[in-house]
């Protein structure tokens, strides 16, 4: 019963989206609080790169049809999924919130539980960091381009250069210095992963802080109904069932192994919140972006459960194959 409660961050965000609603920032402090939430950004992708060591890179990169696919998932067949919901009528679905789905649907992959789960359920690990890595490096370039593309395609507004030019300075230019430094501080950052844990997890809350408090300042709440919040969910959970269904079984039909399968499934499926919410925070800059990193966070929470399930079924049906193989090895003769 566990699993299906929710994480320690997951509670620190609704509290956080609690917070924001009954004390929104406003005027002077919310200005200040801005400058302080793109600074606690601008280290958190730094202490990303400065963590991603070179020679996981290096050794992830050669198994290249396996990184393809995932690649092809992420920023391919996900964002056709969030096209085909924008055919759901505005009255069920409203716009601003579809919005947000369909930034969802063009963010990359999760690190940290993609490479837990699929540790979990013993798949290649090597190539889930490599992948998961790559994954969030690339979608510094390609989201901000899907969503002036795929937006403008719905009408919903073009690419701006100013976005793209934002996201180089406040996310990527923070990670190359990182990577440039990580050969003399990496080690030790890695070693007190708990200890800068809060600049991690607290960089996200301001932001969530800062977005919602806009959102409320404007009636966030006033504009959407609890019905509203459910078809969201409902949307995620499809999105979410569709893609694990695809990766799970066209990964065998690809010629995977049960390994290589485990590693599509779970850096496929999942979206990153903490890449997302400040990539939103600038690609929006100056919207309220409330209604927009809501469906992720809802998401969020969904693809740790479902996935929590899936990686302990994997385990489960590994530990199962290595007690019959044992069996067998017992039973035929020396």
């Amino acid at each position: 019963m566990r699993r299906f409660l929710p994480d320690s961050f997951t509670s620190l965000l609704v509290c956080t989206v609690i917070l924001a609603s009954l004390f929104p920032a406003s005027g002077t402090f919310a200005a200040y609080f801005g400058i302080a939430t793109d600074l606690a950004i601008a280290a958190l992708f730094f202490l990303h790169g400065a963590r991603l060591s070179r020679d996981v890179v290096i050794s992830g990169l050669m198994h290249w049809r396996l990184h393809l696919v995932i690649l092809l998932t992420t920023f391919g067949i996900f964002p056709l999924l969030g096209l085909a919901l924008g055919f759901i009528p505005d009255t069920i679905l409203p716009q601003p919130l579809y919005l947000g789905i369909l930034f969802l649907c063009v963010l990359p992959s999760t690190v940290q539980s993609s490479i837990a789960f699929t540790s979990m359920a013993g798949g290649n690990v090597p190539a889930a960091i490599c992948s998961a890595s790559a994954s969030n490096i690339f979608g510094m370039f390609l989201t901000p381009l899907l969503v002036g593309l795929l937006f403008s395609v719905g009408g919903h507004g073009g690419f701006s250069l100013d976005a793209l030019q934002q996201i180089l300075l406040q996310l990527l230019a923070p990670f190359i210095v990182g990577q440039i430094l990580q050969p003399w501080i990496g080690d030790w950052i890695r070693a007190r992963r708990k200890i800068l844990m809060p600049v991690d997890r607290g960089s996200i809350l301001m932001v969530v802080y800062l977005a919602f408090s806009t959102a409320v300042v404007e009636g966030l709440w006033h504009t959407f109904s609890i019905a509203d919040i459910a078809v969201v969910i409902l949307a995620d959970i499809v999105l979410l069932g569709i893609v694990l269904v695809l990766t799970m079984f066209g990964s065998r039909r690809l010629g995977f192994g049960k390994a290589d399968e485990i590693t599509i499934t779970f850096c496929g499926s999942k979206k990153s919140l903490a890449s997302g919410v400040p990539m939103a925070n600038v690609i929006f800059a100056g919207q309220s972006i409330g209604a927009i990193v809501l469906p992720l966070m809802l998401f969020h929470q969904i693809q740790l459960m479902v996935c929590a399930v899936i990686a302990q079924k994997y385990a489960a049906a590994a530990a199962r194959r290595a007690t019959e193989q044992q069996i067998k090895d017992a039973a035929s003769p020396a």
